[in-house]
């Protein structure tokens, strides 16, 4: 390239054809508009390339020709080493699609026992969450047997390769000596046979997620008072007395984390607004932290302490081997700018004060303040979901106001 580049009599257009192999008009159509970040982007990516070009633009004695040749491949480097554009999903990650996935499932229609109103509500902000972090994301909402086996099939296959795997699950869930069982709304529980036959066995999901992917995560908020599992114990008499409260601890390998809602054996707070006070919390951490996994959970426990009176204390077991981050390649961390962060805990704090709202004024007032932040995601699905039918009161004095530019 060096000797054709010395060549005073080749034109703009060969430079640019020689070098990428498109169209002079092509290469200043794609490289329109990007202004100084090209030079910056192209000295990260190729310096090698790009200082050599450079020391043309400079030399006293580089001809107008050449020059122009040397700016045309300047742009053409750039074009070279800009990714494709992609989903905002990953975007947020780049590099991670399809390395990440995720199963998240919410059950809250219960057909046997009363309806939870949270776990909808905390799969559909969880699921928001995890895309812009970069997962592809099986969910499933107010599943039966049927249904809840199926996506647990399709997790699996999408499990094939991935480097990080992650489990959330919302619902009702029992132990039974010392087996844990995630519950479908389908599910009766009204004998013993129902136990195999109607529920979900946990193990089955944890142990394939730890044969297929590098690292394993796994939350749950499931430990909520459950009348079917009271049922249950009555309906397998002296059969089994281990039907427990909440769930039982479970073991892992290396590379997992599990965290529960609360502690082993007691049983979690459903909440009175529109997430549980645990995943309200996880799903606030994963949207504003560039913290690690560690430091995340320990900020969800506090969190759930604080609003439970320290009647619920989230617990987790891990067995990591390295320092997990959600907002990086898995175990890098990307902390923002000290602003940007200020911002996002600017949106947190606002978010928690107005998620419950059914007013849709004020959920979109929410999304155009804070519309640079994950947050303004949750808002738009919130949205989304008040636009679908369900009622829109008034908000309380004061509360449009606080989102006032």
């Amino acid at each position: 390239m060096g000797a054709r580049m010395g060549n005073e009599g080749t034109s703009l257009t060969e430079a640019v054809k020689h070098t990428a192999g498109i169209s002079l008009t092509r290469a200043v159509k794609d490289a329109a508009g990007r202004g100084a970040l090209v030079l910056e982007e192209v000295l990260d990516a190729e310096p090698g390339m790009a200082r050599r070009i450079l020391g043309w633009l400079i030399e006293p004695t580089c001809a107008a020709g050449v020059r122009l040749a040397a700016v045309a491949v300047l742009a053409c480097v750039f074009l070279h080493v800009t990714p494709t554009p992609v989903r905002d999903a990953e975007r947020a990650s780049p590099g991670l699609a399809h390395k990440r996935v995720a199963l998240v499932i919410g059950n809250s229609a219960y057909r046997y026992s009363p309806r939870l109103e949270n776990p909808r509500n905390d799969a559909a902000d969880m699921s928001v969450v995890l895309r812009k972090l970069g997962f592809r994301v099986v969910e499933g909402f107010d599943l039966g047997k049927t249904a809840f086996d199926a996506k647990v099939r399709e997790f699996t296959q999408a499990l094939e390769g991935a480097q990080v795997g992650l489990f959330f699950y919302a619902g009702h869930g029992i132990q039974v000596s010392g087996h844990n069982y995630l519950v479908p709304i389908d599910a009766k529980l009204s004998t013993a046979a129902a136990l195999e036959m109607e529920m979900v066995r946990l193990e089955l999901v944890h142990k394939t997620m730890e044969r297929e992917a590098r690292t394993s995560l796994l939350f749950f908020d499931a430990c909520r008072d459950n009348p079917l599992a009271r049922g249950l114990a009555r309906s397998m008499g002296s059969q089994s007395p281990d039907v427990g409260r909440g769930l039982a601890a479970i073991e892992s390998g290396a590379g997992t984390l599990i965290s529960f809602s609360t502690q082993p054996g007691n049983v979690a707070l459903d909440g009175k607004g529109r997430n549980s006070p645990f995943s309200g919390a996880l799903v606030r951490q994963l949207a504003s932290s560039s913290e690690d996994l560690n430091a995340i959970l320990i900020a969800v426990r506090n969190d759930v302490m604080r609003q439970t009176e320290r009647r619920q204390v989230p617990w987790e077991h891990s067995a990591l081997t390295r320092r997990f981050y959600f907002s990086a390649s898995g175990d890098q961390p990307v902390a923002a700018a000290p602003a940007a962060q200020l911002r996002l805990d600017e949106a947190a704090d606002a978010w928690s004060a107005i998620n419950d709202t059914s007013n849709l004024a004020v959920v979109d007032a929410f999304a155009a303040r804070f519309s640079e932040t994950i947050f303004a995601d949750l808002a738009r699905a919130r949205a989304q979901q008040l636009r679908g039918g369900m009622a829109q009161p008034a908000p309380p004095q004061g509360e449009a106001s606080a989102l006032a530019p």
